[in-house]
């Protein structure tokens, strides 16, 4: 039985010890997508490309914010001196734009969400090109994007963020 006993702890102590021989020859290293997006060449552009889109929609909301402001006002200046036809006809043209003022809204944010998980899509296939790229040249088992997993401490020398932009722009320019 202590036979048994002994070979069982040995097998034990073997498995742990060539477990921890490889543990030992893995490399991990860390990246930070959303980093890498907005310092590439091609994530500012893409970013660049954006805001215009995000801009113009913000000029048409502002645009329609002003438009309702006026009406409001309107209503709030002209209502003691119309009709009640007249004040419920104003307050119903009120209420039209209001809602037309909220789809807008929405419609924007829709397609501002839309767009943007588009340039990621865009994005995406080639970064990770970049970091297998980096990742044989530094020899790493394995990769971590701290921006999308929860990742409460990592040694800051194995960021290898930086040197995936580099080789992701270069993956850009060449393909140009």
């Amino acid at each position: 039985m202590k036979k048994n006993i002994g070979l069982i702890a040995g097998c034990i102590l073997l498995v742990l010890a060539y477990s921890s021989v490889s543990f030992a020859q893995d490399k991990i290293g860390f990246i930070n997508v959303r980093e890498i997006i907005s310092n590439s060449a091609a994530g500012k552009k893409a970013a660049d490309e954006f805001k215009k889109i995000a801009d113009k929609k913000q000029a048409e909301i502002t645009a329609a914010e002003k438009e309702l402001q006026t009406l409001k006002d309107d209503l709030e200046k002209k209502s003691s001196i119309m009709t009640a036809q007249a004040r419920r006809e104003k307050e119903t043209d009120y209420q039209k734009k209001v809602r037309d003022y909220q789809l807008l809204v929405n419609d924007a944010r829709e397609d501002l969400g839309k767009r943007d998980q588009e340039m990621f899509e865009k994005l995406i296939p080639e970064i990770w090109k970049a970091v297998a790229v980096v990742a044989e040249k530094e020899k790493l088992t394995l990769v971590i994007d701290i921006a999308t997993l929860p990742v409460p401490y990592y040694d800051k020398t194995r960021e290898i963020s930086k040197k995936v932009i580099e080789e992701f722009n270069k993956l850009s320019s060449a393909k140009k």
